[in-house]
């Protein structure tokens, strides 16, 4: 059972169609990244989803009881408000000493919850905000754009916590992106968005598919190459070509 199942849904603003057509599921333990330029839909996509935006068309099933952990594109406290990590992990729902430890220690933070939030480090930001996602033991984590504004090093260091985190709690993982380098090597499967589904795959077949090509240039091979070694290509499945639309590349939604 797809512990989240998008069937043909269509998401609009107003007369403009942001999402066309999406079919998708993630299913336990896979590690999913929704791929896309800027103005792609994938943000939508995501609060579509997470109930938060709801769809004009198809429909969206969500396994019963299903716990989710969302790690939002932007932080939403106000930066220049003190405020300690311990006390951030308990908004908005307490949690016990033990429990708040626990995550931080998860993520590579033990004993920082005195820290005030004011002065970490993007990296470390983003470490809170995943641990305050699996207080909720959550099966499905969701990630907008966990690393935008970290450098390529934090970045790689992000993705293998989210690794870790998956083999430790068993957790599937759906994250988006629009940088290619270490992302799509930290999946079992790729979904290019613009506007539609473009194709889907491995990181290594999406990376060769011309539809992935004519949106991303061929620019990023060297950067994924150093990544393939830790993963195994044994069970690629081809790109999932989705005909029928022929919607040009060159939509730009905001």
């Amino acid at each position: 059972m797809s512990l989240i199942a998008a069937e043909h849904i269509c998401v609009r603003f107003g007369a403009e169609e942001v999402l066309h057509d999406i079919s998708l599921s993630v299913e336990p333990g896979e590690i999913v990244t929704i791929l896309g330029p800027n103005g792609s839909g994938k943000s939508t996509l995501l609060r579509a989803l997470l109930g938060i935006v709801p769809a004009a068309e198809g429909r969206i099933t969500r396994a019963q009881g299903l716990r989710i952990g969302y790690v939002p594109q932007k932080l939403t406290i106000d930066r220049t408000m003190p405020i300690t990590v311990r006390r951030f992990l308990s908004l908005p729902a307490r949690v016990s000493d033990a429990q708040a430890e626990e995550a931080l220690a998860r993520v590579g933070m033990a004993g920082q919850g005195g820290e005030q939030t004011t002065t970490l480090s993007g990296g470390q930001l983003q470490r809170v905000l995943l641990a305050r996602a699996l207080l909720g033991q959550p099966q499905l984590l969701m990630l907008d754009e966990p690393t935008s504004g970290l450098d390529q090093p934090g970045e790689a260091a992000f993705y293998r916590l989210i690794e870790e985190v998956r083999v430790e709690t068993g957790a599937a993982v759906l994250m988006i992106s629009h940088d290619l380098h270490v992302v799509m090597a930290a999946s079992d499967r790729v979904i290019c968005l613009n506007g539609h589904i473009c194709c889907e795959g491995t990181p290594r077949v999406v990376s060769n598919a011309p539809e992935y090509r004519a949106l991303f240039g061929l620019g990023t091979q060297g950067a994924l190459a150093l990544y393939q070694h830790e993963h195994d290509h044994s069970h690629e499945a081809g790109p999932h070509h989705h005909h029928g639309h022929d919607h040009a590349y060159g939509h730009d939604h905001a």
